[in-house]
């Protein structure tokens, strides 16, 4: 049976036996596992990849279920984090692939890290601070990677090589600030579908070293209004760039340019880093708590408790979510309170 497993897509040509092997021995690096993470992940583990690394910070919700495609309703009445609840379920689908799952908000130490042997970054992020780390890091180590967005009926994806195409730094003179997300114009499936779609063949043509195939061109597309464009983007690239060009300097490695304090991507949210990551006694919060008359519920990952209209998440590593508001020094003031 396992040597039927591929069979479909060995027959295709430019994959081949010799292109299924290539795959085989490849890792990829799958930033965020939303709605095009579990895309590409379950796409690329049906393909038979040999390793995949899954990295998100967040856990399912109920407004996750109409588009992310591993999840379902015990995932998000347990408030299970997504790398965890990704995982177990591609394991499901298949067993032979080695499956790295980390609950994680990525900064740069981090993905330098975890980039070590990988062969591949897809860009499944809800944010461009991470896009902009995630290029830098690219870029430095070689590393080629996908870029992929997705908000109402609309997608956009590019495929970087480092050294050969502009990177994403060339293409924006700044990081863009606010703009619609999923959570202020909403999300359809099939955009979602869409860049999943454009990603995925573009990272089988990587890994299976078909170089001259890809792309090279920013593809963006409105399901919705019938739009669909291709733009040939290979002239913006430049010498001047911090990123890729004559005299690199990375700029979204640099300490000073990470957020540690951050509102979540159109959400009633903010997310607070502590100083140092570090192992959190959950059990131990969540007795405290409940010692104090808090009605805490908790899973191996995380804790969540009510404060008034808020309601606050902590992680293991110290990470916290804090929910219903958009103030930063308020979210700082309820996180320190309780946790120092």
């Amino acid at each position: 049976m396992t040597g039927e497993r591929y069979s479909r897509q060995k027959l295709f040509s430019p994959i081949g036996t010799e292109g299924q092997q290539r795959i085989r021995d490849k890792h990829v690096l799958v930033i965020g596992a939303g709605a095009l993470g579990t895309g590409n992940a379950e796409a690329l583990v049906r393909a038979g990849i040999g390793k995949l690394t899954i990295v998100d910070r967040d856990y399912v919700e109920w407004s996750n279920l109409q588009r992310q495609q591993l999840y379902n309703e015990q995932d998000a009445i347990g408030r299970i984090p997504k790398a965890i609840a990704a995982k177990r379920r591609l394991q499901e689908i298949n067993s032979t692939v080695e499956i790295e799952a980390h609950i994680l908000d990525i900064m740069p130490e981090e993905l330098v890290n975890m980039a070590l042997g990988v062969d591949l970054i897809i860009d499944a992020t809800d944010n461009f601070e991470t896009r902009m780390i995630i290029n830098d890091v690219s870029q430095k180590h070689s590393i080629p990677w996908i870029y992929g967005a997705c908000v109402g009926s609309y997608g956009i994806s590019f495929t970087i090589l480092p050294g050969v195409t502009p990177c994403l730094q060339c293409l924006l003179d700044e990081v863009p600030i606010g703009g619609l997300t999923c959570d202020t114009a909403g999300i359809i499936s099939p955009a979602v579908s869409q860049v999943v779609s454009y990603q995925t063949t573009e990272a089988l043509k990587i890994l299976v070293e078909d170089y001259e195939s890809l792309s090279h061109r920013v593809v963006s597309f409105d399901l919705w209004k019938n739009e669909h464009t291709s733009l040939d983007v290979a002239r913006l690239k430049r010498d001047e760039c911090p990123s890729c060009g004559d005299h690199k300097i990375y700029p979204s490695l640099k300490y000073e340019n990470q957020t540690k304090t951050a509102v979540l991507c159109g959400r009633d949210s903010v997310q607070i880093r502590p100083a140092s990551s570090h192992s959190v006694n959950l059990l131990g919060v969540a007795t405290t708590l409940e010692n104090q008359g808090m009605q805490v519920e908790r899973n191996p990952y995380l804790i969540s408790f009510k404060v008034d209209f808020l309601r606050i998440v902590l992680f293991s590593d110290g990470r916290a979510l804090v929910h219903g508001t958009k103030e930063i020094k308020e979210a700082k003031s309820i996180y320190h309170r309780y946790f120092g």
